[in-house]
């Protein structure tokens, strides 16, 4: 089952109106049914699917093999504009590519594409805004205008797969390896499309993008029954929990969520979803100077990883990337060393994440969807 959960801590009411349906928010069955609607055999609809899935294309016009006089119907059917393209921005020499979206009702988001020698990730919106309301966080600092659909999130991925393709990202043609629920919004907020969305695109084509799970991180602030239900789906993707402090004082402040599900809860069910998935669980970490970069705090996050999590749990520590109007800053390189080592001597595993797209506001905590 997948049923949505509410909204959590008194969040803002989406004010915004949902998209059109789109081929993509389709299951199998509705697909066909939605391409019988228009008077076309139901062989049609795989057709069309395995050129969305398959050759990455949205265009109609293009699907030659679909009966001329029908392409543009079905494009006005299963194919309507969810949002434009309103700007790129470059960096790390042109690896790093940050887009914003204009949705049809006015909403923006963003979406990050990194490409590694090793691998491709983009980084994935699930929300426009954000009700979590993390300090720290410039989305989280603007709030939450709506979820986006399912066929809005696989947008963001099909066109990232169609850049890489085609070798818009300098290095060649290549192809869209990784995906990270770790753009706008808390995914688990949004529960019902962003499952579907995780189903599409690692369903194997052409009834899916065939992404491995396996490469696939969902992210969350600790909403604790949404983690034990995402358990319970039978995925095999990556948890990666925003923690931030081991302590309920510090984290009812930093991450508001906690009021309602204090770090033991978020812990038990971080545990259930490893032990029913048999994935390791990545715990996220933004080191900011002074509030929570303490060796005793890491001391503390080590022995409670380990008696929870124990080898399940891996730390990736987060250097505070500057917001507009933030009064924090990142720790200094020796301090955040002795953070990672006090975790580290606990017996948990812990490194620094490299962080891409800082001065194009693309990295974590960044994103802010501002179109001045």
């Amino acid at each position: 089952m997948t049923t949505e959960l509410p909204l959590v801590f008194d969040a803002p009411k989406p004010r915004m109106g949902m998209p059109p349906k789109h081929l993509a928010d389709l299951s199998d069955a509705e697909r066909t049914s939605a391409i019988k609607d228009l008077g076309l055999p139901a062989f049609r609809s795989k057709q069309v699917a395995n050129h969305y899935f398959s050759r990455l294309s949205a265009d109609t016009e293009a699907m030659t093999d679909l009966p001329a006089g029908s392409r543009a119907e079905v494009g006005e059917a299963l194919f309507p504009t969810l949002f434009t393209d309103i700007r790129d921005q470059q960096a790390d020499g042109g690896a790093t590519r940050k887009t914003l979206w204009k949705l049809h009702d006015g909403s923006l988001v963003e979406s990050v594409l990194m490409r590694y020698p090793d691998r491709a990730t983009l980084c994935v919106s699930s929300q426009a805004g954000c009700g979590m309301a993390c300090p720290f966080c410039a989305t989280g600092q603007g709030g939450l205008q709506r979820n986006l659909s399912t066929a809005e999130i696989l947008e963001q991925f099909r066109i990232a797969a169609a850049a890489m393709r085609d070798g818009e990202i300098p290095g060649g043609p290549g192809r869209l390896s990784n995906v990270v629920f770790m753009g706008m919004g808390e995914p688990l907020a949004n529960y019902k499309r962003v499952v579907a969305a995780v189903r599409r695109m690692t369903a194997p084509e052409p009834e899916g993008f065939g992404l491995s799970q396996r490469n696939v991180t969902v992210s969350t602030v600790g909403l604790a029954p949404a983690i034990r239900k995402l358990a319970d789906e039978g995925l095999h993707v990556t948890l990666a929990v925003s923690l931030h402090t081991p302590d309920d004082e510090l984290r009812d402040t930093l991450v508001p969520v906690n009021n309602r599900w204090s770090v033991s809860e978020v812990l038990d069910a971080a545990r259930y979803y490893a032990d029913t998935s048999g994935r390791r669980v990545s715990i996220e970490y933004a080191l900011i100077r002074d509030i929570n970069d303490h060796v005793w705090r890491g001391e503390l996050l080590g022995k409670k990883l380990r008696d929870a999590l124990g080898p399940m749990a891996h730390v990736n520590v987060i250097p505070l990337n500057p917001t507009p109007g933030s009064k924090w800053d990142a720790s200094p390189k020796a301090q955040q060393d002795a953070f990672v080592d006090a975790v580290a001597r606990q017996g948990v595993s812990c490194t620094v994440r490299d962080t891409r797209g800082q001065d194009i506001a693309a990295a974590c905590g960044q994103l802010a969807a501002d179109a001045g």
